[in-house]
C-alpha cells in the first residue's frame, strides 16, 4: 500500500498566467500492527492541469465533436487520461510532466516531487453557473505494474483579470524591487511580480470614484434620486449606495436593491432562440420608506463569486436590481382620538392603491488577490488517495 498526498503551497486559488506549485508525496507506510513489512514499487507517476466544461442539454446547443479517439483511449486502463470519467468535454489542458519511473519505497519511507506549471491565459474562469460550468483540475497518474491507473485529482480555482497577458516585464531585472537576503528561481521571481502586477492594476480600478446621480421617476412623477460613488469593485468588497427621497413628488413606501449576476448564452449556442437569461442573487436589501427622507444599502460581494466575463459560450454580467413601491395616495393619515390633552395617536390607512416598477444599473466586477479568495474556497490544498 503506498499513500499518495498532493499539496499546493499557497492555497487553492490562483490567477490565470501565474506558476501553480504542487508538492506531490509518496509514502510507504510502516504499520505498528504489521508483522512483516515489503517494499512497494511504482512504475511511473504523471501529472497534468486540465479544465472541464460542461454544458446543461436543456439551455446550451453545442456542436458535435469527433471525439472517438479519445473514448478509445478513455476506455484503455493504461494510458494516463486526465479526465477519464469526468462529465463533459477537456477545453484545455498543459502538457504532461512525468514525476518519475521505477519508484521504489521501503517500509516508512517516503519520497517527494515538486510539480510546477504556468496556468493558460487564455483559458475561462472558474464558473460554477446554471447553463455551463468551468472546472479545473490537477490529476495526478500513477500506476503499479501490471495494475490500472489510480488518478488523484486536485481541484482548484482560477481568477481571470484581463490585460496581464499583454503586460511586459522589464528586461533589466535591477530595477525590479528584490531582496538580497533570499534566493529566488527566476519562475518564483517572475510569479510573484504578476501577482504584484495584478494587485496594483486591481487597486488602480476599483480606487476612482466619481459621483454618479439618477433619478428616480415613474409615470406620475419623481420618487427621489440614487447616489453611487463608483461602478467598478472587486471580490470581496461592498457595493454601497444611499437614496434621497426628501426631493420627491411621489412617496415611496418601500424599495429593494439585489446584487445580481446575468448569466447568458451566445445566441448561436441557445438551445431555444429567444430563452430567457439565467439569473442569480448574491445579496439583497429590502427596506420600508415611508417618511424616510435619506437611507442607504450595503451588499457585499462575496468572494466565492465570480468575477464578469465573456466566452465564445457564455457571458456573464453584475448589476444591480431596484424594485420600488410608490404611491399615488396621502401617505398617512393623524387621528386624534378624545379631547386635544390627550395623546396623538398615529395610523396608517387600511387600503392604498400602489404602483411597482423596476430598474437595472449594470456594475462591473473584478477579481480580487487569488491569496484572499483562499481563505474562503470551498477546496482543500491537500488531497490524498491510497494505492
Amino acid at each position: 500500500m503506498i499513500e499518495v498526498v498532493a499539496k499546493l503551497g499557497r492555497g487553492p486559488v490562483f490567477l490565470a498566467g501565474e506558476v501553480l506549485e504542487c508538492v506531490i508525496t509518496f509514502t510507504n507506510p510502516l504499520s505498528a500492527s504489521s508483522t512483516s513489512a515489503s517494499s512497494e514499487m511504482l512504475a511511473w507517476a504523471s501529472a497534468q492541469i486540465h479544465c472541464q466544461f460542461h454544458a446543461s442539454e436543456n439551455r446550451v446547443a453545442l456542436p458535435p465533436s469527433d471525439g472517438s479517439k479519445h473514448d478509445v483511449q478513455a476506455e484503455n486502463e493504461t494510458v494516463f487520461v486526465p479526465n477519464r470519467g469526468e462529465r463533459g468535454q477537456c477545453i484545455l489542458s498543459t502538457p504532461p510532466k512525468i514525476l518519475f519511473c521505477d519508484l521504489r519505497l521501503d517500509p516508512g519511507e517516503s519520497k517527494s516531487y515538486s510539480y510546477c506549471e504556468t496556468l493558460p491565459v487564455d483559458g475561462p474562469p472558474s464558473f460554477r453557473g446554471q447553463s455551463v460550468k468551468y472546472v479545473y483540475k490537477l490529476t495526478i497518474g500513477c500506476q503499479r505494474v501490471n495494475s490500472p491507473i489510480k488518478l488523484l485529482r486536485v481541484p482548484f480555482r482560477v481568477l481571470v483579470l484581463h490585460g496581464l497577458k499583454d503586460y511586459q516585464f522589464p528586461q533589466d531585472e535591477a530595477v525590479a524591487p528584490s531582496n538580497p537576503f533570499l534566493e529566488e528561481e527566476e519562475g518564483l521571481k517572475k510569479d510573484s511580480r504578476l501577482a504584484d502586477l495584478a494587485t496594483e492594476l486591481l487597486m488602480v480600478a476599483t480606487s476612482r470614484r466619481s459621483l454618479h446621480l439618477y433619478n428616480i421617476s415613474n409615470t406620475r412623477g419623481k420618487v427621489g434620486t440614487f447616489c453611487i460613488f463608483k461602478t467598478v469593485y472587486k471580490i470581496g468588497e461592498d457595493v454601497i449606495g444611499t437614496f434621497n427621497f426628501s426631493e420627491g413628488d411621489i412617496p415611496c413606501l418601500q424599495f429593494s436593491v439585489s446584487l445580481q449576476t446575468e448569466e447568458n448564452i451566445q445566441e448561436e449556442f441557445q438551445r431555444r432562440r429567444g430563452q430567457p437569461v439565467s439569473f442569480t442573487v448574491h445579496a439583497r436589501h429590502q427596506e420600508s420608506c415611508l417618511h424616510t427622507a435619506q437611507s442607504s444599502f450595503s451588499l457585499p460581494i462575496p468572494l466565492s463569486s465570480t468575477p464578469g466575463f465573456t466566452t465564445n459560450i457564455v457571458s456573464l454580467k453584475w448589476r444591480l436590481h431596484f424594485e420600488f413601491v410608490t404611491s399615488g395616495e396621502s401617505a398617512g393619515t393623524c387621528l386624534v382620538r378624545g379631547s386635544q390633552s390627550e395623546a396623538v395617536t398615529w395610523t396608517g390607512v387600511e387600503q392604498m392603491e400602489v404602483d411597482t416598477f423596476s430598474w437595472d444599473l449594470p456594475i462591473k466586477v473584478l477579481p480580487t488577490n487569488p491569496i484572499l479568495a483562499s481563505y474562503v474556497s470551498q477546496f482543500s490544498s491537500t488531497n490524498s488517495i491510497t494505492i
